[in-house]
C-alpha cells in the first residue's frame, strides 16, 4: 500500500475510534490529535486547538511524560457542562519507544462517565465523622436548610433531600444521622443507580440482621416506579426503628409528573422535603469551603500555602459551578497536584482545561441586535443562526430555572433534543 494510501487509512481510523487519541513526538510536537480527543476536551475553536496543539505547555501532561519518560496510568477528570450534566474522562499516557531509543508520547482517553456514575462519589469526609457544625456555608439558604433537616433529626421524621448533583444532599444526610435523639447504629447509603433487584434485596436483609439504622437512599428517581412501590413498602414496614433519608435529582413535583417518582413515596417523605440550592445561588458558601479545604491542606502537609489570588478568587465568584461544590473539590484537588511552594494559587496553576471553560464563558455575548447598518456588520448566516439559536435557548432556559423539561415544551421540542443542542454549545 502507498503512503497516501496508509496515511489516509490511519487518518480514518484515528478518527473514528471510541477513544481520544494525542501523539506528540520527542520535539513535543503534535502529530496526532483526533476528533473524538477534541471533543472529550471540548476544543471548539482554532485558537482553543492551538493552546491544546502547544503540549509544551507547564501543566501539560503529556509533556511531563515525554520528559519524565514515566506513564501516567488511569489519569481521572470530571468535567461538568452548563446543564450541570458531568461527564468524566480517563487517560493513559505513554512514552514510546524505537529500539530501545525514546521517540515520542502517547495519550489515550476514554469516556467513563456512565461507569463512574454507578459509584457513590460524596463529598470529602475529612476523616471524621460529618456533623451540622462541620459544614462550611454561610448563606441564609443553607442556614434554613440545616434548620429543617435538624428538626428532622431530632423528631425522627423521614426526609426528601432534592437539589442538583454535587450540591450537598450527602452531607446533609450525614448530618441528620449524627444529629439524631436517638443514636443509630449505621449510616447506610444505598445508590439507586446500582441493580434494582440488588438493592432491594440488600436493603430487606439489613433489616432482617438489625433496626436502628439511618438509611440514605441516594437518587430515587432512578429505581422503576416498580421498584420505588417495593421500597415503600419496606420503609412503612420498618418505620418505627429506622430513620430514613432520600434524596433525588430535581423538583419531586415535576418528577411524580414525569412518572419518575411514585407518589405515594413522595407522600412517606412530604412531611419534611427540602431543597439543597444549587452553589450558583449562595455563592456567599464558596469562600468558606475554599478556608476550609486549604486549612486542611496545611495541616497534613505543612505547606505555607495561603489561598487564592484576588484575580482566581474573582473567576470563582463569577463562574456558574454547574457541578457544585464536588465541581469545586476535584478543581481544588487538581489545582494542588501541581502545587510546590506557592504562596498563592493564580490562574496559572489552575488545570488548563478550567482555564478554556472560563475563557469561553466571557467570550459569549448575547445578541445585542439583528439590525445590520453597514457591511462591517455582515457575517456568514450559519454563524448568525447559531449564535441566535443558542441565546433564545440559554434565555429560555433561564426563564425556567434550568428546568430542561419545562423549557423543551414551552420550545416545542422534545427534551432529548434541547439536551442535544445543549451539549453542542458546550462543544
Amino acid at each position: 500500500m502507498k503512503q497516501p494510501e496508509l496515511t489516509a487509512l490511519y487518518r480514518y481510523i484515528t478518527n473514528h475510534v471510541e477513544a481520544g487519541i494525542h501523539a506528540i513526538d520527542v520535539q513535543g510536537k503534535t502529530l496526532i490529535y483526533n476528533d473524538k480527543m477534541r471533543q472529550l476536551k471540548g476544543i471548539s475553536s482554532d485558537e482553543r486547538m492551538e493552546q491544546a496543539l502547544d503540549a509544551r505547555g507547564q501543566d501539560s501532561l503529556i509533556y511531563h511524560v515525554l520528559k519524565t519518560e514515566q506513564p501516567i496510568k488511569n489519569h481521572r477528570q470530571n468535567y461538568w457542562l452548563k446543564s450541570g450534566e458531568e461527564f468524566v474522562t480517563l487517560s493513559d499516557l505513554t512514552p514510546v519507544y524505537q529500539q530501545q531509543t525514546l521517540i515520542g508520547a502517547v495519550e489515550i482517553t476514554r469516556d467513563i462517565t456512565e461507569q463512574e456514575l454507578l459509584a457513590y462519589q460524596p463529598l470529602r469526609r475529612y476523616g471524621k465523622p460529618l456533623l451540622f457544625e462541620t459544614i462550611t456555608a454561610v448563606s441564609k439558604k443553607m442556614a434554613r436548610v440545616i434548620d429543617k433537616a435538624r428538626m428532622a433529626a431530632e423528631n425522627q421524621m423521614p426526609v426528601l433531600l432534592y437539589g442538583e448533583s454535587g450540591a450537598g444532599t450527602d452531607l446533609i444526610a450525614e448530618g441528620i444521622h449524627h444529629a439524631s435523639t436517638v443514636k443509630k447504629e449505621q449510616f447506610v447509603t444505598l445508590i439507586c443507580r446500582h441493580d434494582e433487584q440488588a438493592l432491594l434485596s440488600q436493603i430487606a436483609a439489613l433489616f432482617d440482621e438489625q433496626q436502628n439504622v439511618t438509611v440514605f437512599c441516594e437518587r430515587l428517581e432512578y429505581l422503576s416506579l416498580e421498584g420505588q412501590q417495593r421500597l415503600l413498602e419496606l420503609f412503612e414496614r420498618h418505620h418505627e426503628h429506622n430513620q430514613f433519608i432520600a434524596s433525588v435529582g430535581d423538583d419531586p413535583i415535576d418528577l411524580i409528573s414525569e412518572q419518575k417518582l411514585l407518589k405515594e413515596l413522595y407522600y412517606f417523605f412530604a412531611s419534611v422535603c427540602v431543597r439543597v440550592p444549587a452553589l450558583r445561588e449562595r455563592k456567599e458558601d464558596i469562600q468558606p469551603f475554599i478556608d476550609d479545604y486549604f486549612k486542611r491542606y496545611r495541616e497534613t502537609t505543612g505547606s505555607q500555602l495561603e489561598g487564592l489570588s484576588e484575580r482566581v478568587e474573582q473567576l470563582f465568584m463569577d463562574y456558574e459551578w454547574p457541578g457544585n461544590l464536588k465541581e469545586l473539590e476535584i478543581l481544588l484537588d487538581e489545582t494542588m497536584s501541581t502545587v510546590t511552594n506557592e504562596r498563592q494559587i493564580d490562574v496559572d496553576q489552575l488545570p488548563m482545561s478550567f482555564r478554556w471553560k472560563v475563557q469561553r464563558e466571557e467570550e459569549v455575548e448575547p445578541v445585542q441586535s439583528i439590525v445590520v447598518t453597514s457591511k462591517q456588520d455582515i457575517r456568514p448566516l450559519t454563524i448568525f443562526m447559531q449564535e441566535m439559536e443558542e441565546y433564545y435557548i440559554k434565555n429560555a432556559l433561564e426563564l425556567f430555572d434550568g428546568n430542561v423539561s419545562q423549557a423543551a415544551k414551552a420550545l416545542d421540542i422534545r427534551r432529548q433534543s434541547l439536551q442535544y443542542r445543549l451539549k453542542k454549545f458546550e462543544d
